[in-house]
């Protein structure tokens, strides 16, 4: 069957079988390696993406519901060579660790940025709640969404 959508802004068609993960069309037909798999169960947000504006686990998306949907990756938060507001922030503070987690915090953290919440640690903690990192204790992550929405707000 063919699939219609658009990832980070283009639109893309492709040819898959309705059930297969969308994580693995995102990674092998569209080259987009960024989204990562860790669990493959839906248990650490590794394989976040956006999914018209939502958090999901894209490992537990099958294709056929992406069909006219808008998708953002971990490629689309910036122009190529550049930088994020949210990804420099993740450099700065050594929010970036082994990177498995990272692209998941990085979706996560934009669609809270992208939310309006107050930043305070409570509801950046719950906005990366679906999101599991095995290298730090959160404390760098939230610091660096933290001074993304703080240096949001002065835009």
């Amino acid at each position: 069957m063919s699939f219609q959508f658009t990832v980070n802004g283009d639109p893309v068609e492709v040819e898959a079988t309705g059930t297969r993960r969308l994580l693995d069309v995102l990674r092998e037909d569209l080259a987009l390696t960024g989204t990562k798999e860790g669990c493959g169960e839906g248990e650490c947000g590794a394989c976040s993406v956006l999914l018209d504006g939502a958090v999901v686990d894209a490992c537990l998306v099958p294709v056929s519901q992406a069909h006219g949907t808008h998708i953002s990756t971990v490629e689309g938060l910036a122009a190529p060579g550049t930088l994020g507001l949210l990804q420099q922030a993740f450099l700065e503070t050594g929010g970036a660790q082994c990177g498995i987690c990272t692209p998941g915090m990085l979706m996560a953290g934009e669609a809270f940025l992208a939310s309006g919440a107050e930043a305070n640690e409570d509801n950046i903690r719950e906005a990366i709640a679906g999101n599991l990192c095995r290298c730090t204790g959160y404390t760098k992550i939230i610091s660096a969404i933290a001074l993304a929405a703080e240096r949001r707000a002065l835009i």
